[in-house]
């Protein structure tokens, strides 16, 4: 595998975040993009041809079966991650699958059991683990100049409809707790140590959407550190993620790939990696574990914890 390039299958590449995948691989040269997939076959043909990607099919189940296709990126609705991630190792394919890897622990424990059985690289995307801003804060750690104490982070979006990324109708519902939480609560144990403690509580059921549209997570690791977690869909102000992370030597705030410190002056993050863009470089780990043949940075096998958390949470909250 070393010398070839990798061939892709994109499967949602129509949605916002299939989109960012194929910005992010346009960018590799260790990946081509052989296939696209789409809800309709005009849209599938619209983004492959923006992509110069030379098929563009509807459906999943056409992706598995084609010998153009090394791995699959899912970029796919939440309800159908687990499954599908399955489905795409058990027909030997590599498998990238957009964070949450399922809505619930039980799906998460079988998907884990498959890529344990499998030989393929299977993984999640948990971008915060690639952003150059949180880079930059797990290379201090790794490096013992800089250890969390505690970590206080806002996840806010206005979404009292169902629209996604780009602001279009959303035929699924998001999930604060297995979705947006999933990205820190992984975050925190990667930046901190493992997970030993967590709570949470969240508002009222939203009559239509049937989720919690506020919640409030705590954390505490076995380093003990400590992280404070709140999650809104009523927000209607600054979208996004904001990360305080408060330290022994230092407090950060990360805002997606840009990284400042406590007196809000910006860090010079560019040279952190080869890109700014988180997304790409999520997709360069997996591309390079393929071909390296190694485990990537965020494998399901490293991630599991984090749905073992949220599992625990949502027991609570119930």
């Amino acid at each position: 595998m070393s010398n070839e390039k990798v061939r892709v299958a994109v499967v949602g590449a129509t949605g916002a975040f299939g989109m960012k995948h194929l910005d992010g691989l346009a960018e590799i040269p260790e990946a081509v993009v052989t296939v696209v997939t789409g809800t309709t076959q005009e849209k599938a043909e619209a983004v492959a041809a923006k992509y110069g990607v030379p098929n563009a099919v509807v459906g999943f189940d056409a992706v598995l079966e084609r010998d153009d296709v090394d791995a699959v990126i899912l970029a796919t609705p939440t309800q159908m991650h687990a499954a599908q991630t399955q489905a795409v190792l058990k027909a030997g394919k590599h498998v990238q699958v957009e964070i949450p890897l399922a809505d619930s622990l039980t799906d998460a424990e079988a998907t884990s059991a498959a890529a344990e059985a499998s030989d393929r690289i299977a993984m999640v995307g948990h971008t915060r683990r690639f952003n150059p801003s949180h880079q930059l804060v797990h290379n201090r750690i790794a490096s013992g100049d800089f250890n969390v104490q505690q970590m206080d982070v806002q996840t806010y979006f206005f979404r009292r409809t169902n629209t996604n990324a780009k602001g279009e109708a959303r035929s699924w519902t998001d999930h604060l707790l297995w979705h947006h939480a999933a990205h820190t609560v992984d975050l925190f144990a990667y930046q901190a140590g493992k997970i030993v403690q967590a709570n949470a509580i969240q508002g009222p059921i939203h009559p239509e959407l049937g989720i919690a549209m506020d919640m409030s997570i705590q954390l505490k690791s076995e380093t003990g550190a400590i992280c404070t977690l709140s999650l809104s869909f009523n927000n209607d102000g600054p979208f996004g993620t904001f990360f305080r992370y408060i330290g022994d030597t230092a407090t950060y705030v990360a805002r997606y790939d840009d990284l400042f410190n406590g007196k809000d002056e910006q860090i010079d993050v560019s040279k952190v990696a080869v890109s700014m863009n988180g997304i790409e470089l999520q997709d360069r780990e997996f591309i390079n574990a393929i071909r390296e043949g190694r485990e990537p940075n965020s494998s399901i096998r490293q991630v599991i914890d984090c749905y073992r958390v949220l599992g625990a949470l949502e027991e609570q909250l119930a």
